[in-house]
Formats: C-alpha cells, structure tokens, sequence
C-alpha cells in the first residue's frame, strides 16, 4: 500500500462489533458501516476514533418509566490490540499521553482495514485527564474540546507514530476532529521550514481534506469560545486566520471543517440542499448514505440470498433480482427473522407478542425532532383500526441523550400510550438500544416507521437497513426516503407535501396521514391480500436495498472525494 494514496478515515465514534460499545446511533453505525465498506472494496483506508472505556450509556427504564443511564462495562482487551506507540500533546498546560488499541476490519476478500481507537486512561496522565476518554460525548464544553483535540490532534500523531506518513486524503466524518487541521497546518509549516502558517500551507492541507456533515440540527454543530480553546490548547496563530474561522470570538468546528477542506457533501440530495442554505458560502455536492448488506441482513434472509442471488455480498447491485424469487420463499425467510425478534423481546419484556400479528417497527435516538410518539397522538383511532382491520403489536427503542429532557419525556409518553392501549394493542419499549437490537428489530418487523420533523431527518439508515431485508417503510418524506418511496411499490409516504417544502409541519395533519395509510392501505394489504404486501416487500430490496449501501456509497467517495 502506498501511503501517500490512502485515506484516513476520522469519526468520534465507530460501531466496529454489538460488543464494543464505542458508538451512540446513527453517525457510528455509518461509520462502522463505511469501513466495512472499504474493506471490502480494498480501498487504502486507516480510521481513527476514540476508545470510550465506559461506553455511551447502559439505558435501563426504571419502574416510574425514568431512563436511567449506566456507564458500560466491557473487556477493551477482548477486542483490541494495544500499541505500543505513544505521542503526547498539551491540554491546560499539562502533557497528555494518549495510546492507540488497534482493531482490524477484514473485508469480504480479506483486504484489512485497521481502525486505531485512542486512550487516555493511563497511570502518568493526570486524574481528570485520564477520564477524557471515558464516555462519548462528555458533558461540558471543556470536556468536549479535550476530547475533539485527542481526536484530532493526538489522531494525527498517532498515525505518524504507528508508519503513517502524510496520506492523501483526511476525511472527516462530521466536525468532531476539525482540530487535525490544526496538526496538519502545523506539519505543513514545519516542513516548509515556517514556525507560523500562511496561506501556502492553508491551501495545501485544504486539499488533502474532505469533510461530512450529517445534521441541519444546530446541536450537532460544536462551537466554542475562543478564550476557552486557547486555555485548552494554547493560543495559536491560526485563530486569527478569517480564512479559517469564520465566526468573532468562536471555533466553529464546523466551519473549521468546511474551510479547510477541498470536497464537502452532504448525505442525501435533500439534505445536500439544506446544506448548501445553511453554508451559502461553501459549495456541498451530496452522496447518500448506505447501509453495510453483510452486517444488517439477517441470517435467514442472507441464506434466501445465497441461494437465489449468489454473489450479492460482492455485488450489492445484483439484489435487484430479488424481484425472481419466489413470494412464498421470501414470506419464510422474513417470518423466521420475525421469530428471532420477537423471541428476543418476549424473552426480555414478558410481553407476549404474537407471530402471526402485524408488527410496527420504530427504533431511533429519542429527540423531539424524530417524533417517536406520533402514531400514539389519536389512540381512538388506532383501536379503531385494530377492531376493523386485524391486531397491530409496536416495537419501540432508542435511547435519550442524558441531558436532553424532553427525549425522555418521549419515552414516557410511549409508555403512557402503551398502558392506555394495553387491552387492545400490545406496545412495547425495549431498553438499551444497540447495533444487536438493530439488526433483530429492522428485519423482524413487518413494517419500519419513521416520523421525523421535515428537514431535520439528514438522511436516516434504518429504514434502508429494513429495506434490505424486505421490510417495507412508512415514513415522512425526508432524508433518504425522498429519493426512495414509490408510493405503494417500496412502502408508504407520510405527508406527501413533505417532498418539495421544508415548510411549517402540522403534526395532527401527519398523524392523520401515518393512520390514514395504515387503514387504506398497508393493513388491508397485509391482512386481506398477502400476495400484493409480498410484492412490495421484493421490491423494497430490489429498488431500495440494491442503491442504497455503502458499497455504492464508497464508490462515490472514491470518485467524488478520494482519488480525483
């Protein structure tokens, strides 16, 4: 492998295995997911993100229905390998010694994609230093601008001090390790013989860069004030570059990464275009996201696809042919990962969900945004639907972030809802949330509901890993279902006024669409005329699971952003 036409590969967090709780949602499942990808296609690629020791959370749901958060206990030597390299860097004044564990992907071929995860927690750092990698997403901006130079900066370094010498490209997945310009300029000056940066080495490391940005939701754009980046870091010469920040008296991660960066996207064409209203003046394609078809089909599924579509693993465009096989065949497959799933939760929640039921499926960080109660918004009508048309049962999980209150209010009205709707559809809230539970809930529903606030939803990747197994999305028209519904044919749309506006959302007029859909059309289908829902669950991998993976994400990063 040469060095200098590789790519490293920057995240805050990487769901590499169920047990390495080294992830929170979305961004680390892509993550985990886009190196699966480039191992698989043999792309040059080393990926770099923090170790947290402690996990994210452990969420239990209390007796009083209170999400309660545990720090996460795991055998970080049961899956890493430590190096011996170290490098040090100075937060507040004092040298901080980081270590790297390293884990290596292997690919379908058994091309090897190492992923370096890096610690703090040793003996000669101090007390609170030592905790800077504990938890992802440490509370307070202190914490967090630690933790985004160790990933940035100490990331960097790392690289240099396991072989690594200047890569081609340096992607960052969202602003978190915008700090590895910082390093990246300081090299560049160095080595032109400079103590302070100018313009030259900007416009050199702007082209070794390229940046994701993965949310319209303001909370996922780190911004810090200048004075407190400075106590951490020490005053540098770069803060007063405008070429680099753009904002007075604040570090912008975002901007950090946008400025500095010669290829920026978006990840759906919608939210590309959300993008480019929020950064007027940067210029962001968009290359939608995929999911990693290996990783989320379920077994039984995966050996339905040997057998009719050899070779899918290697060609994920070729389950487009999953329109040949035969209907009968893919109720089987689907009905035994359903078995899985709802063995799993019975055996969990005591609640006595039924296989022959009709399955609601709703799993996603619980935020207002992300409106996880909707459906529970006209209870009436839903008992209505189920005394008419045949029994619902609901599956809901996802976790709140610890200090966003009002995501876990939602939990509690999901548990309202279930407790008023005890004797006449059985709801469910499966706690703690994981890439395990992923994978069993996104195959074994029979349906995937998504119901985010329009334009909030950057893209979304569950129901795509739905898809894949042949389960149908009724969902709002945002993030990638804009580009993936065909009404009726790959699932349902919830507010079709949704597709071309990012205007004022009306919520009891969705509720009404999401209920409206489920008694005109998804029900009936499901109860009365099993041969049409079939049709829709082949074509839900024929249409959506054969575009949208990251095999041909990847390949659009390589065309796009890497090797160009």
């Amino acid at each position: 492998m040469d060095p200098n036409t590789s790519v490293a590969y920057f995240s805050m967090e990487i769901a590499v295995e169920a047990g390495m709780p080294t992830y929170a949602g979305g961004l680390g499942i892509l993550a985990g997911d886009t190196v699966r990808a480039a191992a698989d296609l043999r792309i040059p690629m080393v990926a770099v993100t923090l170790l947290h020791r402690q996990g994210y959370f452990y969420q239990r749901i209390g007796p009083d229905g209170e999400q309660v958060e545990e720090a996460v206990a795991w055998a970080v030597e049961d899956y890493l390998t430590e190096s011996p390299a170290r490098v040090t860097l100075s937060l507040a004044g004092r040298d901080v010694v980081v270590r790297a564990w390293k884990h290596k992907v292997v690919g379908a071929g058994g091309h090897v994609v190492p992923v370096y995860f890096l610690d703090t927690d040793l003996p000669e750092n101090a007390p609170d230093d030592r905790r800077i990698t504990d938890h992802l997403y440490g509370d307070g901006k202190d914490m967090r601008i630690r933790q985004e130079a160790v990933l940035g900066i100490g990331g960097v370094r790392v690289l240099r001090a396991v072989g690594y010498g200047q890569l081609g490209r340096y992607h960052m997945n969202e602003g978190h390790s915008a700090f590895l310009v910082l390093e990246l300029l300081e090299e560049h000056a160095r080595q032109a013989g400079r103590t302070v940066p100018v313009m030259a080495d900007v416009h050199a490391v702007r082209e070794r860069c390229v940046f994701t940005t993965h949310t319209p939701v303001p909370a996922g754009h780190d911004k810090f004030p200048v004075g407190t980046v400075e106590k951490l870091l020490g005053s540098r010469p770069e803060f007063g570059m405008s070429d680099i920040f753009c904002c007075d008296g604040e570090v912008n991660m975002t901007f950090l990464a946008l400025n500095l960066s010669r290829f920026v996207n978006g990840v759906a064409k919608k939210h590309g275009e959300v993008a480019r209203h929020m950064f007027t003046s940067h210029t962001i394609d968009s290359i939608t996201n995929g999911v990693h078809m290996a990783t989320w089909v379920a077994p039984a599924m995966a050996e339905l696809f040997d057998r009719h579509i050899p070779g899918w693993q290697e060609d994920n465009f070729s389950l487009r042919y999953a329109l040949s096989i035969p209907k009968p065949e893919v109720w089987r497959a689907h009905h035994e990962a359903k078995r899985e799933l709802l063995d799993y939760v019975n055996r969990f929640t005591n609640a006595g969900l039924e296989l022959e039921t009709f399955t609601i499926g709703f799993a996603r960080r619980m935020t207002p945004y992300k409106r996880p109660d909707l459906i529970f918004h006209d209870l009436d009508r839903l008992k209505h639907l189920v005394h008419t048309l045949g029994p619902i049962q609901v599956i809901c999980a996802g976790k709140a972030h610890p200090a966003d209150r009002e995501g876990k209010a939602l939990i509690h009205k999901i548990l309202e809802a279930a407790e008023a709707l005890k004797d006449d559809i059985k709801v469910v809230f499966v706690g703690n949330y994981d890439m395990a539970l992923g994978q069993l809930i996104t195959s074994g529903v029979d349906l995937w509901l998504n119901t985010p606030h329009p334009p909030m939803e950057a893209s979304g990747t569950s129901g795509m890993k739905a898809a894949a197994n042949g389960v149908p999305s009724l969902s709002v028209l945002d993030g990638w279902w804009i580009e993936g519904c065909i009404e009726g044919v790959t699932g349902w749309a919830i507010g079709e006024n949704h597709r071309n506006s990012g205007g004022e959302v009306n919520h009891t007029r969705d509720t009404e669409d999401l209920l409206s859909k489920l008694e005109k059309a998804v029900l009936p289908m499901f109860y009365q005329e099993r041969d049409r829902y079939l049709e829709v669950m082949r074509h839900a991998i024929a249409l959506n699971a054969s575009f949208f993976n990251t095999q041909r994400m990847m390949q659009q990063y390589v065309l796009k952003a890497y090797f160009l």
